[in-house]
Order: C-alpha cells, then structure tokens, then sequence
C-alpha cells in the first residue's frame, strides 16, 4: 500500500515518522512521498523555510539515503492543480493520509487514489469540524476531547469514522501541549488505522451530521482580552491561544502579553473594582486583575518588546504598574 502523507504544522510530524518506519514492513506499506505548503518567510530575516512537516520530512529522506534507500518525494505546490495532480500522480500512490494539510482536496485529486483517502483530526467529530478545534476544545471548557480517524469526503471533516479516541481534559491544558499529546496519539492511531484498512477489519461508522458543530480560523485579534468577560473565560483563551496569537491587552501606550495565570478561587469584585482594574499581588498567586466575573492571577507576562518574565520580576520593573487599568 503506497501512501501520500499530507501535512505542514509540527502536530503531523509523529503521524508521519510512524508511516515511514512503517514502510518495508512485512504488510506491504510504503511512504511514497509528503504533501506540504510551500516554504515560507520565518524570522527577522525572512529567510523563506519549510514547514514543520517538511523539514521532518528532509530528515527523513536523508536517512532513508543513509540506509541505501531513494529520497523520500516532497511535493510543495501553490494549489491542487493539473500540475500537482500530476507530480502525485507520479508518485503511484494508493492512499491518502492526511493531517492539518491546510488545502481541500478536490475530486480530482482524490481521484488519483484507488483506496481513498483518510484523514487525523483531533476532536470527537462530528464535533468541531474546521481548522481550530484544538484552541476550541480548550476556550469552550470541555472536559474531554479526542482523535477522529475518518475517510476523507468532499464535504470538510464530513467522512465517516474509522476510529475514535477519546482524551480527558484537566482543564489546564494549552493549545501547545495539547497539540503535542495529539500528535503523539494520533500516530499511534494512524498505524491502527492502516492496519485495519490493509486487513480489511474497519467498519465506518457515518457521522451524525445533525450534531455537527464547527470552529473557524483563528486572527490575530481574537488574543486581545475583554476584561469584561469572567476570570474563567479569560483564563480559558490564554490557554486556547498559546502559542498563537497569545492573549493581549494595553497597559497605557504598551502592549502587554499575558503568558500564565488562572481564576484566583473564591475570589469576587473587590469593592468598587472595574474590570481590568490591578488590584495588588498575591505572594503566592501572583498579580491580580478584576475581570467582569472574578479575579485573574497572573504568574508570567511581558511587554510586546521585552522578554517573559515571572510575575515578580516584571512587578520590580514595571512602573505605575500596580493600581493601573489595562484594556
């Protein structure tokens, strides 16, 4: 079984080392090449890179060379089109494995595959179909989140389910290190996944599109902080938008970022507090922030040109800090 992995941020990356050690074993799978952005510009220098994927994938072509094997393909088009379609099609692949590609996949495209294709996303579809449902699982509350497997349709995150696994959910979770634990579990999954394609044992399960719910590109402006909204919430969307776009707020002329903090337990509207308000610190909390429903303790923060700082390093050099509004 020749597969076509599809993939560009980091959360791919397990998924498809696990398919290239998979290739040469003794069911017959091979990783015929990867599918990713182009490269693009990173850093102050704006040197143009390869995404996160690709760059797993050059690792992996070189050591495949190492081992006497060909150079792992890596495709890099603008668009699906006729000339993609056609630089896959050389590829004789057979299946389709995407996660977090970034592109849909038109019927042409799909076409080139005689097994189909199948697709990682990191929610319990039919929940969450879309881009974000990592930031969103978090931002909304939810107790437990999970991987779908499903076969790839025409219609986004519409397939049905091959497998499903469920994650629970502390509630202090961030995008980043949810993301990780995803990816660690979704590669495991994915070689479950092939191996019961290739031994025929799966049974889809259609999804009840009835319940579906969905998630939206993340912008840059959704990291700015209404103080207004309650300590919970607020803490919520810090954890949801780390590493991007990070939650923000103005401290007079001055951006500042909140990195760390949580709910401040039992804590209400001190007095006649607006929210936004600092309030004063808490030796073991940190500092604390009237909101709308609540007291927010935050434990790191920085200014947009500073570096982070833990909470009392950043009090002893912030003037006017302490009694101040932000927002």
């Amino acid at each position: 079984m020749r597969i076509l992995f599809a993939g560009s941020p980091g959360i791919a990356v397990p998924a498809l080392e696990s398919v290239f050690d998979l290739s040469g074993s003794a069911e017959g799978f091979e990783l015929a090449g990867l599918l990713t952005n182009p490269d693009s510009p990173k850093g102050r220098s704006g040197t143009a890179e390869p995404t996160e994927t690709g760059a797993a994938a050059e690792r992996l072509s070189t050591l495949a060379i190492t081992k006497g094997k060909p150079p792992l393909p890596i495709l890099k088009p603008e668009k699906l089109d006729a000339q993609a379609r056609e630089q896959a099609a050389a590829l004789k692949p057979e299946l389709l494995v995407s996660f977090a590609y970034g592109k849909i996949f038109g019927p042409k495209f799909l076409a080139l595959f005689p097994l189909g294709g199948i697709n990682i996303h990191p929610s319990l579809l039919p929940q969450y179909r879309g881009p974000t449902p990592i930031p969103a699982a978090i931002k909304n509350g939810d107790h437990e989140t999970g991987i779908s497997i499903q076969r790839l349709a025409l219609e986004m995150d519409s397939g049905d389910i091959l497998l499903q696994e469920r994650m629970s959910l502390n509630g202090r979770e961030t995008a980043a290190s949810l993301s990780g634990r995803m990816a660690e579990k979704a590669a495991e999954l994915l070689l479950l996944a092939l191996q019961g394609l290739a031994a025929g044992t799966l049974r889809p399960s259609p999804q009840n599109h009835a319940d579906a719910s969905y998630c939206s590109l993340i912008k840059k402006e959704d990291g700015i902080i209404d103080w207004t909204r309650s300590a919970a919430e607020i803490d919520a969307g810090i954890r949801a938008f780390d590493p991007w776009p990070l939650s923000w707020t103005m401290h007079g002329d001055q951006q500042l970022i909140i990195l760390k903090a949580a709910p401040l337990d039992g804590a209400g509207i001190e007095g006649s507090a607006v929210p936004g308000r600092v309030l004063g610190i808490d030796k073991e909390k940190g500092i604390l922030i009237q909101t709308g429903n609540g007291v927010l303790a935050v434990t790191e923060l920085q200014y947009r040109t500073k570096k982070p700082l833990e909470w009392r390093a950043f009090i002893n050099g912030a003037r006017n800090f302490l009694s101040s509004r932000l927002g």
